[in-house]
């Protein structure tokens, strides 16, 4: 008897072992989209710091204005290719006007914000793939499934860290206001922390969250980057299997790695012209209010038909070239970090 309680007692803790082992494994899988995405992010988010700048800066009203100025008549075309050169030289005045400090403006913003963000994103989108399918009754590798986790994943980040990026879009932008001004004094913010005490103290705690609306409208890019992109990957995952099937070798790794690099890039290129018009929004609404007080853009409609008949369709899509050149490559390193990440904790994506 003695024994046999023995033994009936050795079993149960066996049991609730094996439970705590599953419990483990599931949190630790989720987990892993949490992780994997954070180290993305913060990769991406120093690499691609200079272009950022650049990208913020041409957002921007100031840089439109001056543009206007110098070129008052010029045709789209003509402003388009100005534009196009106009970016590269731009990248190359900051560092020689403001240093090389100048070119990583914002970076600690960004930071704090693209490493949370991004480990958000993921975790979410991740997860969503999981979910969505014991909600809907379909697979895990369809479009819907996708198309919804993205979307959802956009929503909870754009959410969570709005403070943050609106705290990063007017550090970016100090530096040119106080060159339109002609002011030789100290900027308007000294930091991170000042910036939100006077957004808080001049626009109230909803002044955190302009641009939100208009981050909800990127929620598409980040829709059809993510949807297009899981496409590609599954086209490329049949295409090495069937290389498999017919000669019994696998792709290797290199050229495995470079094939899922270029669909996430061009996956990115593709949303992003298709998208791109938000982001302009998004940094206007962002922005300090004028001299007196008053906000010049109020709302994400308001905005596009103000900047529409002020500046015309070049600045509806103004830094597209410099946000191009950061976000394809960005979206190739975030990509390939969170995939390489995933596989060295191996868990599958």
């Amino acid at each position: 008897m003695e024994s046999e309680h023995k033994r009936g007692v050795r079993i149960k803790p066996m049991g609730n072992t094996h439970q705590e082992t599953e419990q483990r494994v599931t949190f630790l899988k989720s987990f892993s989209h949490l992780l994997a995405g954070a180290t993305a992010g913060m990769v991406t988010a120093v690499v691609t710091s200079p272009l950022d700048v650049l990208k913020t800066r041409l957002q921007s009203d100031f840089y439109q204005s001056q543009l206007k100025k110098a070129n008052p008549s010029l045709p789209l075309y003509k402003s388009s290719l100005l534009h196009f050169r106009e970016t590269f030289g731009i990248l190359f005045s900051i560092h020689r006007l403001e240093g090389w400090r100048g070119l990583f403006k914002g970076l600690g913003p960004s930071l704090t914000g693209v490493v949370p963000a991004t480990g958000i994103k993921f975790y979410a989108y991740g997860n969503c793939k999981t979910l969505f399918p014991q909600i809907l009754g379909c697979e895990e590798d369809t479009t819907l499934v996708h198309a919804l986790s993205a979307a959802s994943a956009g929503i909870v980040t754009g959410t969570a860290t709005n403070p943050i990026w609106l705290v990063k879009t007017r550090l970016q932008l100090d530096k040119s206001r106080m060159r339109e001004s002609g002011s030789l004094g100290v900027p308007q913010y000294r930091n991170s922390l000042d910036c939100v005490k006077q957004v808080i103290r001049q626009e109230g705690v909803k002044g955190l969250y302009r641009g939100l609306a208009a981050s909800y409208l990127g929620v598409i890019e980040t829709t059809l980057h993510l949807a297009m992109y899981e496409r590609m990957k599954g086209f490329l995952a049949k295409q090495n299997e069937n290389a498999v099937n017919q000669d019994g070798k696998r792709l290797n790794k290199t050229t495995q790695g470079i094939a899922l690099s270029g669909a996430a890039g061009f996956s990115k290129l593709l949303a992003v012209l298709i998208a791109y018009p938000h982001e302009v929004v998004r940094t206007r609404l962002r922005q300090a209010p004028m001299a007196n007080g008053r906000l010049k853009y109020t709302g994400v409609v308001q905005c596009l038909r103000l900047v529409w008949r002020e500046e015309g369709m070049v600045a509806i899509y103004g830094g597209l070239t410099a946000h191009l050149l950061r976000t394809v490559p960005a979206a190739m390193i975030t990509l390939g970090t969170y995939e390489l990440v995933l596989k060295l904790l191996s868990w599958p994506s």
